[in-house]
């Protein structure tokens, strides 16, 4: 099955709200273009899969748009383990991110819906947390590998 980047977001305020965009630069020194949390770091950049997504959407019995869980990347295709911890995910012909951890559910998803912060909780579903290693355009529907 091929994994693909389905869609990107940012925010350019702390608790702002998620701007998706069609296309972006992502550096070493910011992390995804105009993102207030880009710096360098372990949290640099933060990737969810649609599947886990779905998964925590039915647990709570709602239909929420992606940009609710406040990430960067939404790939499909893949489901996030611990075993992906150090792996390297390539976006694209240029992007390559490192895989540092889980992105913990925070009181911000249970703010959002009763449940989320629960249902995103088991399974890695609120995603992962990335350094970037190479930087790189990236766009949607973009072919991504993880190895």
């Amino acid at each position: 099955m091929n994994i693909t980047l389905e869609a990107i977001a940012y925010k350019t305020a702390k608790r702002g709200v998620m701007k998706p965009t069609f296309c972006a630069n992502v550096t070493l020194e910011r992390g995804v273009e105009n993102d207030i949390f880009g710096r360098p770091g372990k949290r640099q950049v933060t990737v969810m899969s649609k599947q886990q997504w779905q998964k925590a959407c039915q647990q709570v019995n709602a239909d929420l748009d992606w940009l609710t869980r406040r990430a960067n990347l939404l790939i499909d295709g893949y489901e996030f383990s611990a075993d992906d911890v150090g792996k390297t995910v390539s976006i694209g012909t240029e992007l390559k991110l490192e895989i540092t951890g889980e992105t913990d559910p925070c009181k911000k998803m249970e703010m959002a819906h009763t449940g989320l912060e629960q249902a995103l909780t088991p399974d890695w579903r609120g995603g992962v947390t990335c350094r970037v290693i190479q930087a790189g355009i990236i766009q949607p529907n973009d072919i991504i590998t993880i190895d």
